[in-house]
Protein backbone atom coordinates (compact mmCIF):
# COMPACT_ATOMS: atom_id res chain seq x y z
CA UNK A 1 0.00 0.00 0.00
CA UNK A 2 1.66 3.37 -1.04
CA UNK A 3 1.85 6.18 1.75
CA UNK A 4 -0.33 9.09 2.26
CA UNK A 5 1.71 12.19 0.11
CA UNK A 6 -1.81 14.07 1.19
CA UNK A 7 0.52 16.53 3.52
CA UNK A 8 3.28 17.61 0.32
CA UNK A 9 0.26 19.66 -1.56
CA UNK A 10 -1.87 21.01 1.27
CA UNK A 11 -3.08 24.50 1.55
CA UNK A 12 -1.30 25.97 4.72
CA UNK A 13 -1.03 29.73 5.80
CA UNK A 14 1.44 32.06 4.00
CA UNK A 15 4.91 32.80 6.00
CA UNK A 16 4.41 35.75 8.16
CA UNK A 17 7.73 36.67 7.05
CA UNK A 18 10.53 35.81 4.62
CA UNK A 19 14.22 36.01 5.95
CA UNK A 20 17.55 36.11 3.55
CA UNK A 21 20.95 34.30 4.52
CA UNK A 22 22.55 34.74 1.07
CA UNK A 23 22.61 36.09 -2.10
CA UNK A 24 21.44 32.65 -4.36
CA UNK A 25 17.74 32.67 -4.89
CA UNK A 26 17.80 29.41 -2.41
CA UNK A 27 18.91 31.60 0.14
CA UNK A 28 15.69 32.24 1.73
CA UNK A 29 14.11 31.12 5.37
CA UNK A 30 9.98 31.42 5.65
CA UNK A 31 9.44 32.42 9.26
CA UNK A 32 5.77 31.78 11.11
CA UNK A 33 6.00 33.68 14.27
CA UNK A 34 3.93 32.36 17.48
CA UNK A 35 2.53 34.86 20.22
CA UNK A 36 4.10 32.85 23.16
CA UNK A 37 8.19 33.62 23.86
CA UNK A 38 9.72 30.04 23.57
CA UNK A 39 12.92 28.43 22.02
CA UNK A 40 12.38 28.14 18.14
CA UNK A 41 12.03 25.67 15.72
CA UNK A 42 14.44 25.98 12.80
CA UNK A 43 13.21 23.11 10.11
CA UNK A 44 15.11 21.06 7.05
CA UNK A 45 13.09 19.72 5.05
CA UNK A 46 13.81 16.13 2.94
CA UNK A 47 13.56 15.14 -0.69
CA UNK A 48 16.63 13.47 -1.06
CA UNK A 49 18.45 16.51 -1.76
CA UNK A 50 17.40 16.75 -4.92
CA UNK A 51 16.31 19.98 -6.85
CA UNK A 52 12.51 19.39 -7.75
CA UNK A 53 11.78 19.02 -3.73
CA UNK A 54 11.96 23.01 -1.86
CA UNK A 55 10.43 23.70 1.29
CA UNK A 56 7.07 24.55 0.10
CA UNK A 57 5.70 21.21 1.09
CA UNK A 58 6.53 22.39 5.04
CA UNK A 59 4.01 24.65 5.16
CA UNK A 60 1.33 22.71 7.00
CA UNK A 61 4.44 21.91 9.52
CA UNK A 62 5.33 25.99 10.12
CA UNK A 63 1.95 26.76 10.17
CA UNK A 64 0.57 23.89 13.29
CA UNK A 65 4.37 24.24 15.37
CA UNK A 66 3.39 28.17 15.18
CA UNK A 67 -0.02 28.00 16.50
CA UNK A 68 1.03 25.60 19.46
CA UNK A 69 2.97 28.06 20.61
CA UNK A 70 6.99 27.85 18.84
CA UNK A 71 8.09 30.11 16.69
CA UNK A 72 9.44 28.62 13.05
CA UNK A 73 11.85 29.35 10.80
CA UNK A 74 12.15 26.58 7.36
CA UNK A 75 15.47 26.65 5.87
CA UNK A 76 16.41 26.51 2.25
CA UNK A 77 19.14 25.72 0.65
CA UNK A 78 20.92 24.80 -2.79
CA UNK A 79 20.33 21.19 -3.74
CA UNK A 80 22.83 20.62 -6.59
CA UNK A 81 23.79 17.16 -7.53
CA UNK A 82 27.05 16.24 -7.39
CA UNK A 83 27.77 19.38 -5.13
CA UNK A 84 26.70 18.40 -1.36
CA UNK A 85 29.09 21.13 0.06
CA UNK A 86 27.37 23.86 -1.76
CA UNK A 87 24.14 22.12 0.85
CA UNK A 88 26.02 21.51 4.06
CA UNK A 89 27.74 25.36 3.69
CA UNK A 90 24.17 26.93 3.43
CA UNK A 91 22.91 24.72 6.24
CA UNK A 92 25.84 26.55 7.74
CA UNK A 93 25.74 30.07 6.91
CA UNK A 94 21.61 29.60 7.56
CA UNK A 95 22.93 28.83 11.56
CA UNK A 96 25.32 31.36 11.74
CA UNK A 97 22.98 33.80 10.32
CA UNK A 98 19.84 33.41 11.58
CA UNK A 99 20.77 34.55 15.23
CA UNK A 100 20.99 38.24 13.76
CA UNK A 101 17.98 38.02 11.57
CA UNK A 102 15.28 36.64 14.10
CA UNK A 103 14.74 36.32 17.93
CA UNK A 104 16.39 33.21 18.92
CA UNK A 105 17.54 34.35 22.55
CA UNK A 106 15.74 31.22 23.85
CA UNK A 107 17.74 28.97 21.48
CA UNK A 108 16.31 26.78 18.91
CA UNK A 109 15.73 23.15 18.52
CA UNK A 110 17.01 21.86 15.40
CA UNK A 111 14.28 19.55 13.17
CA UNK A 112 15.04 17.84 10.00
CA UNK A 113 12.99 15.22 8.12
CA UNK A 114 14.57 12.54 5.64
CA UNK A 115 17.42 14.25 3.93
CA UNK A 116 16.93 17.11 5.93
CA UNK A 117 17.54 14.79 8.80
CA UNK A 118 20.61 14.15 7.85
CA UNK A 119 21.31 17.74 7.64
CA UNK A 120 20.44 18.57 11.15
CA UNK A 121 22.47 15.84 12.36
CA UNK A 122 25.38 16.83 10.16
CA UNK A 123 25.02 20.01 11.74
CA UNK A 124 24.69 19.11 15.07
CA UNK A 125 27.60 16.66 14.74
CA UNK A 126 30.04 19.15 13.10
CA UNK A 127 28.88 22.58 13.73
CA UNK A 128 28.03 22.53 17.44
CA UNK A 129 25.39 25.61 17.72
CA UNK A 130 26.25 27.25 20.64
CA UNK A 131 22.29 27.99 20.87
CA UNK A 132 20.75 24.86 19.80
CA UNK A 133 18.88 22.81 23.14
CA UNK A 134 18.25 19.25 20.69
CA UNK A 135 17.70 17.86 17.24
CA UNK A 136 14.77 15.59 16.30
CA UNK A 137 15.28 14.17 13.31
CA UNK A 138 12.38 12.72 11.40
CA UNK A 139 12.84 9.59 9.78
CA UNK A 140 16.32 10.65 8.64
CA UNK A 141 19.02 9.57 6.21
CA UNK A 142 21.01 9.15 9.45
CA UNK A 143 23.74 6.55 7.56
CA UNK A 144 24.34 7.57 4.35
CA UNK A 145 26.73 4.47 3.37
CA UNK A 146 23.87 2.31 4.24
CA UNK A 147 21.48 4.13 2.18
CA UNK A 148 23.75 4.25 -0.48
CA UNK A 149 23.65 0.30 -0.52
CA UNK A 150 19.95 -0.22 -0.49
CA UNK A 151 20.09 2.20 -3.28
CA UNK A 152 17.25 5.01 -1.75
CA UNK A 153 15.20 7.03 -4.28
CA UNK A 154 17.09 4.90 -7.66
CA UNK A 155 21.05 6.45 -6.21
CA UNK A 156 20.09 9.14 -4.07
CA UNK A 157 23.11 9.38 -2.06
CA UNK A 158 25.78 9.00 -5.05
CA UNK A 159 22.97 11.86 -6.62
CA UNK A 160 23.88 13.61 -3.83
CA UNK A 161 27.73 13.21 -3.27
CA UNK A 162 28.83 12.69 -6.91
CA UNK A 163 30.83 9.49 -5.71
CA UNK A 164 32.33 7.76 -3.67
CA UNK A 165 32.20 7.83 0.14
CA UNK A 166 31.82 10.82 2.20
CA UNK A 167 31.64 9.76 5.73
CA UNK A 168 32.53 14.00 6.55
CA UNK A 169 28.57 13.81 5.92
CA UNK A 170 27.34 10.61 7.23
CA UNK A 171 25.45 11.34 10.91
CA UNK A 172 26.61 7.65 11.50
CA UNK A 173 30.39 7.84 10.99
CA UNK A 174 30.63 11.03 12.71
CA UNK A 175 30.90 11.81 16.41
CA UNK A 176 28.06 12.37 18.57
CA UNK A 177 26.53 15.33 18.52
CA UNK A 178 27.07 17.21 22.12
CA UNK A 179 23.55 18.59 21.63
CA UNK A 180 20.59 15.70 23.03
CA UNK A 181 19.66 14.03 20.22
CA UNK A 182 15.54 11.91 19.25
CA UNK A 183 15.03 9.85 16.25
CA UNK A 184 11.36 9.62 15.15
CA UNK A 185 10.68 6.82 12.53
CA UNK A 186 7.52 4.75 11.94
CA UNK A 187 8.27 0.86 11.29
CA UNK A 188 6.35 1.20 8.39
CA UNK A 189 8.27 4.06 5.96
CA UNK A 190 8.43 2.92 2.54
CA UNK A 191 10.94 5.85 1.80
CA UNK A 192 14.03 5.49 4.20
CA UNK A 193 13.99 2.67 6.56
CA UNK A 194 13.82 2.28 10.38
CA UNK A 195 17.12 0.50 9.91
CA UNK A 196 18.98 3.73 9.15
CA UNK A 197 17.77 5.20 12.62
CA UNK A 198 18.39 2.00 14.01
CA UNK A 199 21.99 2.30 12.84
CA UNK A 200 22.85 5.73 13.74
CA UNK A 201 21.37 4.76 17.36
CA UNK A 202 23.73 2.03 17.49
CA UNK A 203 27.10 4.09 16.76
CA UNK A 204 25.73 6.83 19.16
CA UNK A 205 23.72 5.25 22.01
CA UNK A 206 22.92 8.37 24.07
CA UNK A 207 20.44 9.12 21.23
CA UNK A 208 17.38 8.46 21.87
CA UNK A 209 15.07 6.41 19.11
CA UNK A 210 11.29 6.44 18.88
CA UNK A 211 9.54 3.44 17.17
CA UNK A 212 6.33 4.40 15.88
CA UNK A 213 4.28 1.17 14.94
CA UNK A 214 2.37 1.58 11.42
CA UNK A 215 3.28 4.61 10.68
CA UNK A 216 5.21 5.52 7.24
CA UNK A 217 7.61 8.38 6.43
CA UNK A 218 5.19 11.57 5.58
CA UNK A 219 3.10 11.57 8.69
CA UNK A 220 5.95 12.72 10.91
CA UNK A 221 5.61 16.35 8.87
CA UNK A 222 1.77 15.97 8.78
CA UNK A 223 -0.22 18.08 11.56
CA UNK A 224 -3.46 16.02 11.41
CA UNK A 225 -1.97 12.44 12.30
CA UNK A 226 -1.43 11.02 15.81
CA UNK A 227 2.65 10.72 14.80
CA UNK A 228 2.36 14.84 15.33
CA UNK A 229 1.80 13.92 19.23
CA UNK A 230 5.16 12.34 19.39
CA UNK A 231 6.99 15.32 16.99
CA UNK A 232 5.92 17.69 19.31
CA UNK A 233 6.41 15.79 22.48
CA UNK A 234 10.28 15.47 22.04
CA UNK A 235 9.94 19.68 20.49
CA UNK A 236 8.50 20.35 24.11
CA UNK A 237 11.12 18.07 25.66
CA UNK A 238 13.75 20.29 24.37
CA UNK A 239 12.75 23.38 24.80
CA UNK A 240 10.63 22.67 28.34
CA UNK A 241 7.43 23.86 27.59
CA UNK A 242 3.95 22.02 27.36
CA UNK A 243 2.03 22.03 24.43
CA UNK A 244 -0.36 24.90 24.89
CA UNK A 245 -2.31 24.94 21.63
CA UNK A 246 -5.06 27.29 20.98
CA UNK A 247 -6.18 24.40 19.00
CA UNK A 248 -6.48 20.67 19.72
CA UNK A 249 -4.20 18.11 18.53
CA UNK A 250 -5.30 16.76 15.25
CA UNK A 251 -7.76 19.02 14.07
CA UNK A 252 -7.31 21.36 10.34
CA UNK A 253 -4.40 24.11 10.52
Amino acid sequence: MSEDRSVLSREAREPDEQLRYGADADHVVDVWHAKEYRPAVIFLHGGFWRPEYDRIHAGPLGEALAAEGWPVASVEYRRIPGQPDLTTNDIREALDRLPGLMDLQAGYVLVGHSAGGQLALWAAATLNPVQLRGVVALAPVADLLLADQLWLDDGAVQAFISSGVRNDLDPTHLPAPIAPVALIHGTRDQRVPLSLSESYVSAHPTAKLDRLDGVGHYELIDPLTDAWHTVTNEITRFTGHAETSPQQPGSPA
